[in-house]
């Protein structure tokens, strides 16, 4: 045992005992094109196993930001895992591109390897929903920069696309129809707001909501990101998808218009999906003006894909197959910017 950096706050030990614990995690995530395994200088990944003739690689990366802060209160390190897998494959997909691999970054104050361990299995499901190897990360323990009982967690992906088959927005057309696929709360984005309104109404996370069926506020709000990855590559081989946008930070003002060209902009149709519980609290708890709340948060619609209105029906049914809602929710017109009617 270093003594010396035991002393100083760093256990060696307890992160030899993180890398014997996640190994399971980490093979589980395991796919085609995957190589090599957990404790290399460097992940893998063989690119000749897939058959690409012309392959784009695709990267993101992100984090969960301050939905942590819940996960600390909570003591519950189990979903926020899912959160950051999610928060990297949904923007790859938003591409066209099939997430491949992915790698993990923890960093805390303290090294327990029993909560390493439950976010790196919250990775691993992620990644397993995503069809993504889990190929490398970091833990890095470091007092004084962290609190004891805290830690950032942040992630990388890359996948691939055809290159002709690459989703961009290009072929937006006025007259497509926007599809909205259901999320499952408010995801990983808006948590300074919403810990904000938390702070503001004197509620605590452990409060059970009679709104939220008795769930307590805290495991609402911890309810892990969807992942759309599979569904969504099903639509696009079965579909001519014109565009795709996430919707993250920013809400529907800031997200869907990535995906028009000049001269379109955007009409959706509210009432056409239901708006979850928990942004109806959210915007009642911290006066939102109702309009802003759609500038903030994703409103129950996690991401939304363009094409033409003769495939809508078809886009919804496999969609549906997958066990999403969704639903046709807008439009794409001449003007600019987002109309919420």
């Amino acid at each position: 045992m270093a003594k010396a950096y035991t002393n100083a706050g760093v256990n060696l030990e307890a992160g030899y005992e993180v890398v014997r614990r996640i190994k399971q995690h980490v093979a589980s995530t395991n796919r085609k094109g995957s190589m090599g395994g957990i404790g290399l200088f460097g992940g893998m990944f063989d690119l000749s196993e897939l058959n690409v003739s012309e392959p784009v690689l695709v990267s993101s990366t992100d984090g969960v930001g301050t939905k942590l802060k819940v996960a600390f209160a909570m003591d519950k390190h189990d979903t926020v895992g899912i959160d950051v897998v999610a928060m990297c494959v949904n923007d790859v997909i938003a591409q066209g591109a099939e997430p491949l691999f992915f790698l993990d970054y923890v960093a805390l104050g303290h090294n327990v390897p029993e909560k390493v361990e439950a976010i790196v299995a919250g990775v691993a499901e992620g990644c397993r929903q995503a069809n993504c190897a889990l190929v490398g990360g970091e833990t890095a323990e470091m007092p004084g920069m962290y609190d004891y009982y805290e830690y950032d967690l942040a992630g990388f992906t890359t996948g691939v696309a055809e290159k002709k088959d690459l989703i961009d927005g290009s072929k937006v057309k006025t007259g497509d129809v926007i599809i909205g696929i259901a999320s499952t709360g408010v995801h990983a984005n808006g948590f300074s707001l919403v810990r904000k309104i938390i702070f503001d109404e004197d509620l605590h996370y452990s409060d059970h909501i009679p709104e939220f069926g008795g769930r307590t506020l805290g495991d609402v709000l911890l309810t892990p990101t969807r992942i759309y990855v599979r569904q969504v590559l099903d639509v696009i081989h079965n579909c001519d998808v014109h565009g795709i946008a996430n919707i993250t930070g920013g809400g529907f003002d800031e997200n869907i218009p990535r995906v028009l060209n000049e001269g379109q902009a955007i009409e959706i149709r509210e009432g056409t999906w239901e708006i979850p519980m928990v942004f109806q609290m959210l915007e009642k708890w911290g006066k939102v003006p109702h309009r802003e709340m759609f500038n903030i948060f994703n409103m129950g619609v996690g991401m939304v894909l363009v094409l033409d209105a003769s495939e809508a029906d078809k886009a919804i049914e496999i969609l549906r197959s997958h066990g999403d809602e969704a639903w046709v929710i807008g439009s794409i017109v001449e003007g600019e910017g987002v109309n919420i009617i």
